[in-house]
């Protein structure tokens, strides 16, 4: 297993790197969905950085618990802070995600946004695997990634756009990966549906709702 990042130093700039670079696209991805999770009452949010997601599903949802889970304490405190009066509904779990063993039984949301890109195809599906004993029946699985097609724009674009990134973020944090996972693979091995994907950006961003679907039913959207 890799090293393990460090986002600390980036937890009071990631919002005006973000917008810098993205402009508001990144957080419209996020909450492309929103509005699908008025029911869910346990979430477990990984990897949200600065929190941003996690302060307007707590904002949308007034009945929702929420479990955080981030290797950098800098950006767990961030999301503690910008949750502001919803912090009680909050947890915090201060965790490379690949040694993170969910202690909670029943959660009914994972989030993942602009996260997996950080993981391997393996790492990914060791994560859905031990996801998938820890959620409800018809649980959802919201995430957010970036995509590389095998068109025109994907050669031209999407390509040097995601390769920069992990460039940068590489010398940044130390992060260790350089290509984004075959996350939808390792879903549906674990029997996870995708519902519903939304693509902005000329699909260098995707926004894909999956659930937790029986062994025998998995699909892609």
């Amino acid at each position: 297993m890799s090293r393990t990042p460090n986002f600390d130093h980036l937890a009071g700039i990631y919002r005006w790197l973000e917008f810098a670079s993205f402009g508001g696209a990144l957080g419209r991805c996020r909450c492309h969905f929103l509005s699908e999770l008025n029911q869910c009452r346990r979430a477990v949010v990984l990897g949200d950085g600065d929190g941003r997601f996690t302060a307007q599903l707590l904002k949308t949802n007034r009945d929702i618990q929420v479990d955080a889970v981030d290797a950098s304490a800098a950006m767990l405190r961030a999301l503690l802070h910008r949750a502001g009066g919803d912090r009680g509904r909050v947890r915090t779990y201060c965790s490379d995600v690949r040694d993170w063993e969910p202690e909670a039984l029943g959660y009914d949301l994972v989030v993942s946004h602009f996260f997996l890109d950080c993981l391997t195809t393996r790492e990914v599906g060791a994560l859905a695997s031990r996801v998938r004993t820890r959620v409800l029946p018809n649980a959802k699985w919201l995430i957010s990634e970036f995509a590389v097609s095998e068109d025109g724009f994907g050669k031209a674009v999407a390509r040097p756009v995601v390769s920069g990134l992990y460039a940068a973020f590489g010398l940044l944090t130390g992060l260790q990966t350089r290509r984004l996972p075959d996350y939808r693979q390792e879903l549906e091995k674990e029997s996870f549906i995708c519902d519903a994907r939304q693509e902005l950006l000329h699909g260098l961003l995707v926004s894909e709702l999956w659930s937790k679907g029986a062994p025998e039913l998995s699909h892609s959207c």
